[in-house]
């Protein structure tokens, strides 16, 4: 991982809730994260990359998780959605890039496996690619992920803090307007006996500069700095269409994992809490914006299996937590969630792009002067 960048909490914001001691999705024991980061000014732009991220690590890379997915606008991609709500499991490592690289990041996830995992590989794989639209900075048709960048980004994956902003699959994403890209947070859920932990990570694309607030405040609207991805006439002059970029236009992939036992239907529960979060940082969703999230319970090894050979009438047992305790966990997601949009624009930095596109990153005196007022009253 590179060298930790500020987060919101070192601007003075106070978020809801305990986070674990990385506040990042890698709180979840076993859980790895591996970038590749592609910036390259020649012979086309790239500002783009991957995202992978092991639920149980490279060594139990096959062993199921249940899992379950929520979609609040469904103008994007995941792929292997179909299996995970047919069966309630999730049987591969996760990855997030560019729209117009799903095809060789599954391609790489395949081969990594078949290599780490042969014996898994040897059935069916379904790995799970999510997306979001760098185009604006990047050269997004030139093919520039290939599956050894997915393979590498396997391989690096590891526990611990986890690097946010312009990193892996969002290198080259806007948020609200600004510089957006890569943002992580997590929650403890403590009980008398126990703790648990959720932890979130985002591919953050998406929102409107004027609907931005953060702890309620309107830093998007109240901002100094151009929003050019959403003033300039760009897509007007390569479409040769008479109409601006709309507002809002992008996505946002969310993995949630934890390690307290759930069952497939309440990590579809812990997923659809997602836009909770997302909305206390000021957005509406869009149609243009593909909103797709996926939660994993990493709870109940060598259960949830789906293996040919199993013999009729095979029986499992599996651990899950009682419904009517399950909301602290709601509250987690939400608060994890919020934190991890402000921190990856926080974490992000200006960017050049293609054909001279940029993307300012969220001022931090602006939200430092946004805050200190807070902390001088009484």
């Amino acid at each position: 991982m590179s060298k930790q960048k500020p987060r919101a909490r070192d601007l003075g914001i106070q978020f809801d809730g305990v986070p674990g001691p990385n506040n990042a999705i890698t709180d979840v024991p076993g859980v790895e994260v591996g970038f590749v980061t592609i910036k390259d000014d020649g012979p086309v732009v790239a500002r783009t990359g991957v995202t992978a991220i092991l639920p149980r690590g490279r060594k139990e890379a096959d062993v199921p998780c249940a899992a379950g997915i929520a979609v609040l606008n469904g103008n994007g991609e995941l792929t292997g959605r179909a299996w995970i709500e047919e069966s309630g499991q999730l049987q591969t490592p996760l990855a997030i890039t560019n729209s117009h690289s799903v095809g060789p990041v599954h391609r790489g996830i395949d081969r990594w496996m078949a290599q780490h995992h042969p014996k898994a590989a040897a059935q069916w794989m379904l790995p799970v690619v999510g997306e979001t639209w760098d185009g604006y900075l990047n050269s997004i048709n030139a093919d520039l992920v290939t599956p050894e960048h997915v393979i590498t980004a396997l391989d690096q994956a590891s526990s611990g803090p986890v690097a946010e902003g312009n990193v892996g699959g969002g290198t080259g994403m806007n948020c609200y307007g600004f510089k957006g890209g890569t943002g992580t947070a997590s929650r403890l859920v403590k009980t008398e006996s126990k703790t648990w932990t959720v932890g979130v990570l985002m591919q953050a694309n998406f929102g409107s500069r004027h609907e931005l607030r953060i702890q309620g405040k309107p830093l998007g609207r109240s901002s100094s700095k151009p929003c050019p991805i959403e003033t300039d006439r760009w897509l007007e002059q390569e479409t040769s269409e008479e109409h601006h970029a709309s507002p809002g236009a992008g996505s946002v992939i969310v993995y949630i994992g934890t390690d307290a036992p759930l069952l497939p239907e309440q990590c579809r529960a812990l997923a659809r809490r997602v836009p909770l979060g997302l909305a206390r940082t000021g957005t509406t969703g869009s149609h243009f914006s593909g909103d797709l999230f996926l939660a994993f319970s990493t709870a109940n090894a060598g259960a949830l299996g789906s293996k040919m050979g199993t013999p009729v009438g095979t029986t499992e047992t599996i651990e899950f937590l009682a419904w009517g305790g399950i909301d602290p966990f709601y509250a987690a997601v939400v608060e994890a969630v919020e934190e991890a949009v402000v921190n990856a624009l926080v974490a992000a930095e200006d960017m050049s792009g293609r054909d001279g596109h940029y993307s300012y990153a969220l001022p931090h005196e602006e939200v430092r002067a946004a805050f200190e007022t807070d902390s001088n009253k009484p």
